[in-house]
């Protein structure tokens, strides 16, 4: 079994044998961009799209995609992840169903770019399948059919029986499922990679292996040299920890995935899975599932969940063995005749992850400083919304998506240690105690679960 070299993903393609040129000195720009993972280059994208005069320089300490552009599970969803009703506090409810129906339009958009620029990103239109194995499972999954269709998604998401989630996925113990329309899967790194590509054909100039040291309104301070720029926008999501005077606004917590070989065919025919869905669980501490282009099973779920001080784990992609393991024994029991077939890859990253768990991206037109991120695992979709959102900021546009109710939203910032790493690791101590007693006892959803979300906020 192979562990890190970033992730499966770039395995499966190869990591860059060459790196774009790193900043040689000083130099100016109308847009410096930090971080060239989704959200960066989406937004160094549309802005030259929308003026090619303009100068934007993308700063990236690693290498385009090194980041969870590169690590996450493929999962092309343009789901509304977050809690609705702390954005309607804010703006109210039909700001909330505009970034909703904003959302629901990400899909459509990734696979037109990636058509129109021919990024061959193995996107494939599926379904979002999650399943209930458990009465308390299964009651938290019709509260969420009912909770979504309340905001707008009458029409992309509904219940369907145990029956009719066992003919898509034959999973042990299925008693229901939902389903969301309108999703894709993708291999992640290489729609990150083509992304890199296409920015650079539009005019950005990508900047590899340049570390920002700093920042602060007009100019970015990195080992390389000094960007000076009217608009900063960091685009850094689960790294922004790493950036002086931001370590407790965005919290980075840890995710990991493992990956089967090439499955065959008798496999195939006794799990099924011929629709390709997406696919996940409503454990507490749940799995995320895709059937990858090649036949193989990758599945992914929490790893360390966070270090103390907001370390950032091993970035090479190293998982610890206790992860691995049980990781590898949610999968045996998802899919049992896969278990003999053993663990290709394995491999780990971060997320960033707001005080109240909702994403959030913005600009302060005073200092010219934005930011976007905190999407708490569903980047994929959301990069692309914050990146349009971003370059309307930038080129001064009042748009409907500058009105959404993320935009400038700023929630506070996580406790100082050691209270963030008491709480996270005491959530999620909770969810798998709640998760064991929902499984051994079949009871209704578990007051843990709810004792650990409320310690976080979540």
């Amino acid at each position: 079994m192979k562990t890190g070299d970033v992730s499966f993903w770039y395995a499966d393609i190869g990591l860059p044998q060459t790196r774009r040129a790193a900043l040689t000195g000083d130099t100016t720009a109308d847009v410096a961009i930090i971080g060239a993972g989704y959200t960066g280059l989406w937004t160094a994208y549309y802005l030259r799209k929308a003026d090619p005069s303009l100068r934007v320089v993308v700063l990236e300490k690693e290498f385009a995609g090194y980041g969870a552009s590169g690590r996450n599970g493929g999962w092309l969803t343009g789901g509304f992840a977050w809690d609705h009703d702390r954005y309607a506090a804010d703006r109210g409810r039909e700001a909330v169903l505009d970034m909703v129906r904003a959302m629901g339009g990400t899909v459509a958009e990734v696979m037109r770019v990636a058509q129109e620029e021919g990024i061959e990103a193995d996107i494939l239109p599926t379904d979002e399948l999650i399943v209930a194995t458990t009465r308390a499972q299964l009651d938290r999954l019709k509260g969420e059919v009912a909770h979504r269709q309340s905001w707008g998604e009458a029409g992309q998401v509904y219940e369907i029986t145990a029956d009719e989630a066992r003919a898509r996925v034959n999973i042990p113990g299925i008693m229901g499922g939902m389903v969301a329309k309108g999703v894709a899967r993708v291999q992640p790194a290489k729609l990150v990679r083509g992304l890199a590509d296409a920015a650079e054909r539009a005019g950005a100039v990508i900047h590899e292996g340049t570390a920002v040291l700093s920042y602060a309104s007009g100019q970015v301070v990195t080992d390389r040299g000094t960007v000076r720029a009217p608009i900063i926008l960091r685009a850094t999501e689960g790294f922004t920890a790493g950036l002086p005077g931001h370590k407790r606004e965005w919290l980075p917590l840890n995710t990991a995935q493992i990956v089967t070989p090439p499955l065959p065919q008798s496999v195939w025919d006794q799990i099924g899975w011929s629709g390709h869905e997406i696919l996940a669980d409503y454990a507490n501490s749940y799995c995320y599932c895709q059937r990858t282009q090649d036949g193989r099973i990758a599945l992914g779920g929490r790893g360390i969940p966070y270090r103390f001080g907001s370390v950032i784990d091993d970035q090479n992609g190293t998982p610890d063995m206790a992860t691995i393991e049980r990781l590898t024994a949610l999968l045996q029991q998802h899919f049992p005749a896969a278990a003999a077939h053993g663990i290709d890859h394995a491999w780990c990253g971060i997320i960033g992850v707001p005080r109240d768990w909702c994403a959030t991206v913005g600009l302060d037109r005073k200092t010219g400083l934005g930011w976007a991120g905190g999407y708490v695992g569903v980047g994929v979709s959301t990069a692309n919304l914050a990146g349009r959102t971003l370059a309307d900021l930038a080129l001064g546009r009042d748009s409907a998506l500058t009105a959404l109710p993320w935009v400038n939203r700023r929630p506070r910032y996580w406790e100082p240690e050691p209270l963030r790493w008491l709480g996270v690791h005491a959530m999620y101590s909770l969810l798998r105690i709640a998760d064991r007693r929902e499984t051994l006892l079949g009871i209704p959803p578990s007051r843990f679960a709810r004792l650990g979300k409320w310690l976080t906020g979540k």
